[in-house]
């Protein structure tokens, strides 16, 4: 080789260029790791906690619900006889008179006054007065059917509304009621107080208001505690209250009042 002759260049090593417009190939991206034990007990103890505060929360929302029916039941609750007060039975007698206007059942409401209680408190003391009171409503409870309803009104008052009666099955009633609250005098003390009751009808008819029925039953008690004093006095004695019914009425040959 000649002197001062060039050396041949080595040709530079071209680079790999990846043509415009095409995508380079993506790696394989591993799988995601699996959740950890720990993220497992996590989420199960969450859940518990949740389902532990949705079953407090129901329990609580039972209690509520529970606290609220027997704050009803006591403002309908005569405390004394442990009977509906007027309250609960203006209540009742509304739904009841609804289910007549529906169904067309037959019914019948009582009107309950004693007789003699004003000197049993005046004599012995209001103690003994609820005493009577008391055995009144056990009286009443215990001779009428459980379908029946039972209220104490005010003061010495009782209604009870009987229900699939005929006139006279009502008015037996009434009849077995008096005798039934005067054949039980009350032990108070020393003392036995003796009582009586005077019981008026009323039949319930479809189209009845309650105001306008317990005004009819509230009349035919104090008829039937006049016919008492009377039958007292000497008058003709009746076998049966008189019985308020709609329409005008006509006293028939047994005294009973019938609608017209």
């Amino acid at each position: 080789m000649k002197r001062g002759a060039a050396r041949p260049r080595s040709k530079p090593v071209a680079s790999r260029v990846m043509p415009a417009g095409h995508a380079q190939a993506q790696l394989p991206q591993a799988p995601a790791a699996p959740p950890t034990r720990r993220g497992k007990t996590s989420s199960r103890s969450l859940m518990t906690r949740l389902a532990a505060e949705v079953e407090c929360l129901a329990a609580q929302l039972a209690q509520s619900r529970a606290k609220v029916s027997d704050l009803e039941t006591k403002i309908e609750t005569d405390p004394l006889t442990e009977l509906l007060n007027r309250r609960g039975f203006e209540r009742e007698l509304k739904r009841s008179l609804a289910y007549l206007k529906r169904y067309g059942a037959s019914a019948a409401l009582l009107f309950i006054d004693l007789d003699r209680f004003k000197p049993v408190n005046d004599r012995h003391g209001h103690a003994a007065g609820d005493a009577v009171l008391k055995a009144v409503a056990a009286t009443l409870t215990r001779n009428v059917r459980a379908s029946d309803v039972i209220a104490r009104l005010g003061g010495d008052e009782f209604v009870v509304l009987l229900w699939n009666v005929t006139a006279a099955v009502a008015a037996a009633k009434a009849v077995a009621l008096e005798n039934a609250i005067a054949a039980e005098p009350v032990r108070f003390g020393p003392a036995t107080l003796k009582i009586g009751a005077s019981a008026g009808v009323a039949l319930i008819g479809a189209s009845e208001t309650p105001a306008a029925l317990v005004a009819r039953a509230d009349a035919a008690m104090y008829a039937r505690k006049r016919e008492r004093q009377g039958r007292h006095c000497g008058a003709a004695r009746s076998a049966e209250p008189a019985i308020h019914s709609h329409g005008p009425r006509r006293p028939s040959p047994t005294g009973v009042m019938d609608g017209g």
